[in-house]
């Protein structure tokens, strides 16, 4: 495409292929070769837009080997590099391709798009600002304890990846280490099943009893736990709830979704409004 080899880090779809970018499209169609972690889910994507590029598979078990090669193709032409869902290099193989790139002087262009990190973070409905981000959780108990121990003075949200089979012990393990904070579980994320569970991490526990797809996790950093008195807007909010009628433990439930302020305080905000005026 350019007139120096160039390695495109390619941000594909996390599940619905309406997500792929106008840019992505045509960058995919003229580089000479695609190198992709799953071959048949990126020629799913490839067929979806018309795009004849010839694909190698680059993965977990064959990046080592598959290194030299895709270095030596960088020489005479441009590649683009595709994980099985999201941005290249968070959780999967790419780095290694794009950290030999870099040493050996080849241009380096990220293709921005879809990311499941940012994809959860926005609509988790807990504080943004600052996020410590795990990849998957270790798979073993000791080691996923040691890691938690290690994060568990972050102030900033805490973000990791998990699968269905290890969620329940994972959360088992957040709650023993982390204590019961508030936290979001993003599930299939943009495909047809998704769900944003809003929650503390007992009640996700409870919810998910029989965890299927892809799973996100946000969990409050913290002190973000013990967090401000609500401000008038939710007291206002809490207020207006309660006149329409509404329950106060579904009044409770919305408004701490919506602003994060921890139940316990909205329960007590309750009571009050009920003493003093009467809802």
């Amino acid at each position: 495409m350019g007139l120096m080899p160039t390695l495109y880090v390619v941000a594909t779809p996390i599940g619905n292929l309406e997500d792929t970018t106008l840019r992505a499209i045509r960058v995919l169609g003229e580089v000479g070769l695609i190198a992709a972690e799953d071959t048949r889910r990126t020629r799913i994507l490839l067929n979806a837009h018309g795009i004849k590029t010839p694909l190698t598979s680059y993965h977990e078990h064959n990046k080592i080997v598959k290194l030299g090669y895709l270095l030596d193709c960088l020489q005479t032409g441009d590649v683009a590099l595709v994980s099985e869902a999201g941005t290249p290099g968070l959780s999967d193989p790419g780095y290694e391709l794009i950290v030999a790139a870099a040493e050996q002087g080849i241009r380096v262009v990220p293709i921005p798009g879809p990311s499941a990190v940012a994809t959860a973070l926005s609509a988790a409905a807990l504080p943004m600002g600052r996020f410590t981000f795990v990849g998957f959780l270790p798979k073993k108990k000791t080691e996923r304890v040691r890691l938690l121990q290690s994060i568990a003075r972050e102030t900033g949200s805490i973000m990791a990846f998990e699968s269905p089979h290890r969620l329940a012990a994972s959360l088992a393990d957040i709650l023993e280490v982390l204590g019961n904070r508030r936290i979001a579980v993003a599930r299939e994320l943009t495909k047809v099943h998704e769900e944003i569970f809003r929650g503390t991490v007992q009640e996700a526990l409870e919810h998910f009893r029989q965890p299927r797809g892809e799973f996100t996790l946000i969990v409050a950093g913290g002190g973000q736990a013990e967090s401000p008195t609500p401000t008038a807007a939710v007291e206002d909010e809490l207020r207006s709830l309660l006149k329409q009628g509404v329950a106060a433990r579904a009044a409770v439930a919305k408004v701490s979704a919506i602003s994060g302020a921890p139940r316990k305080e909205l329960y007590r905000l309750c009571l009050k409004l009920k003493r003093e005026e009467g809802l």
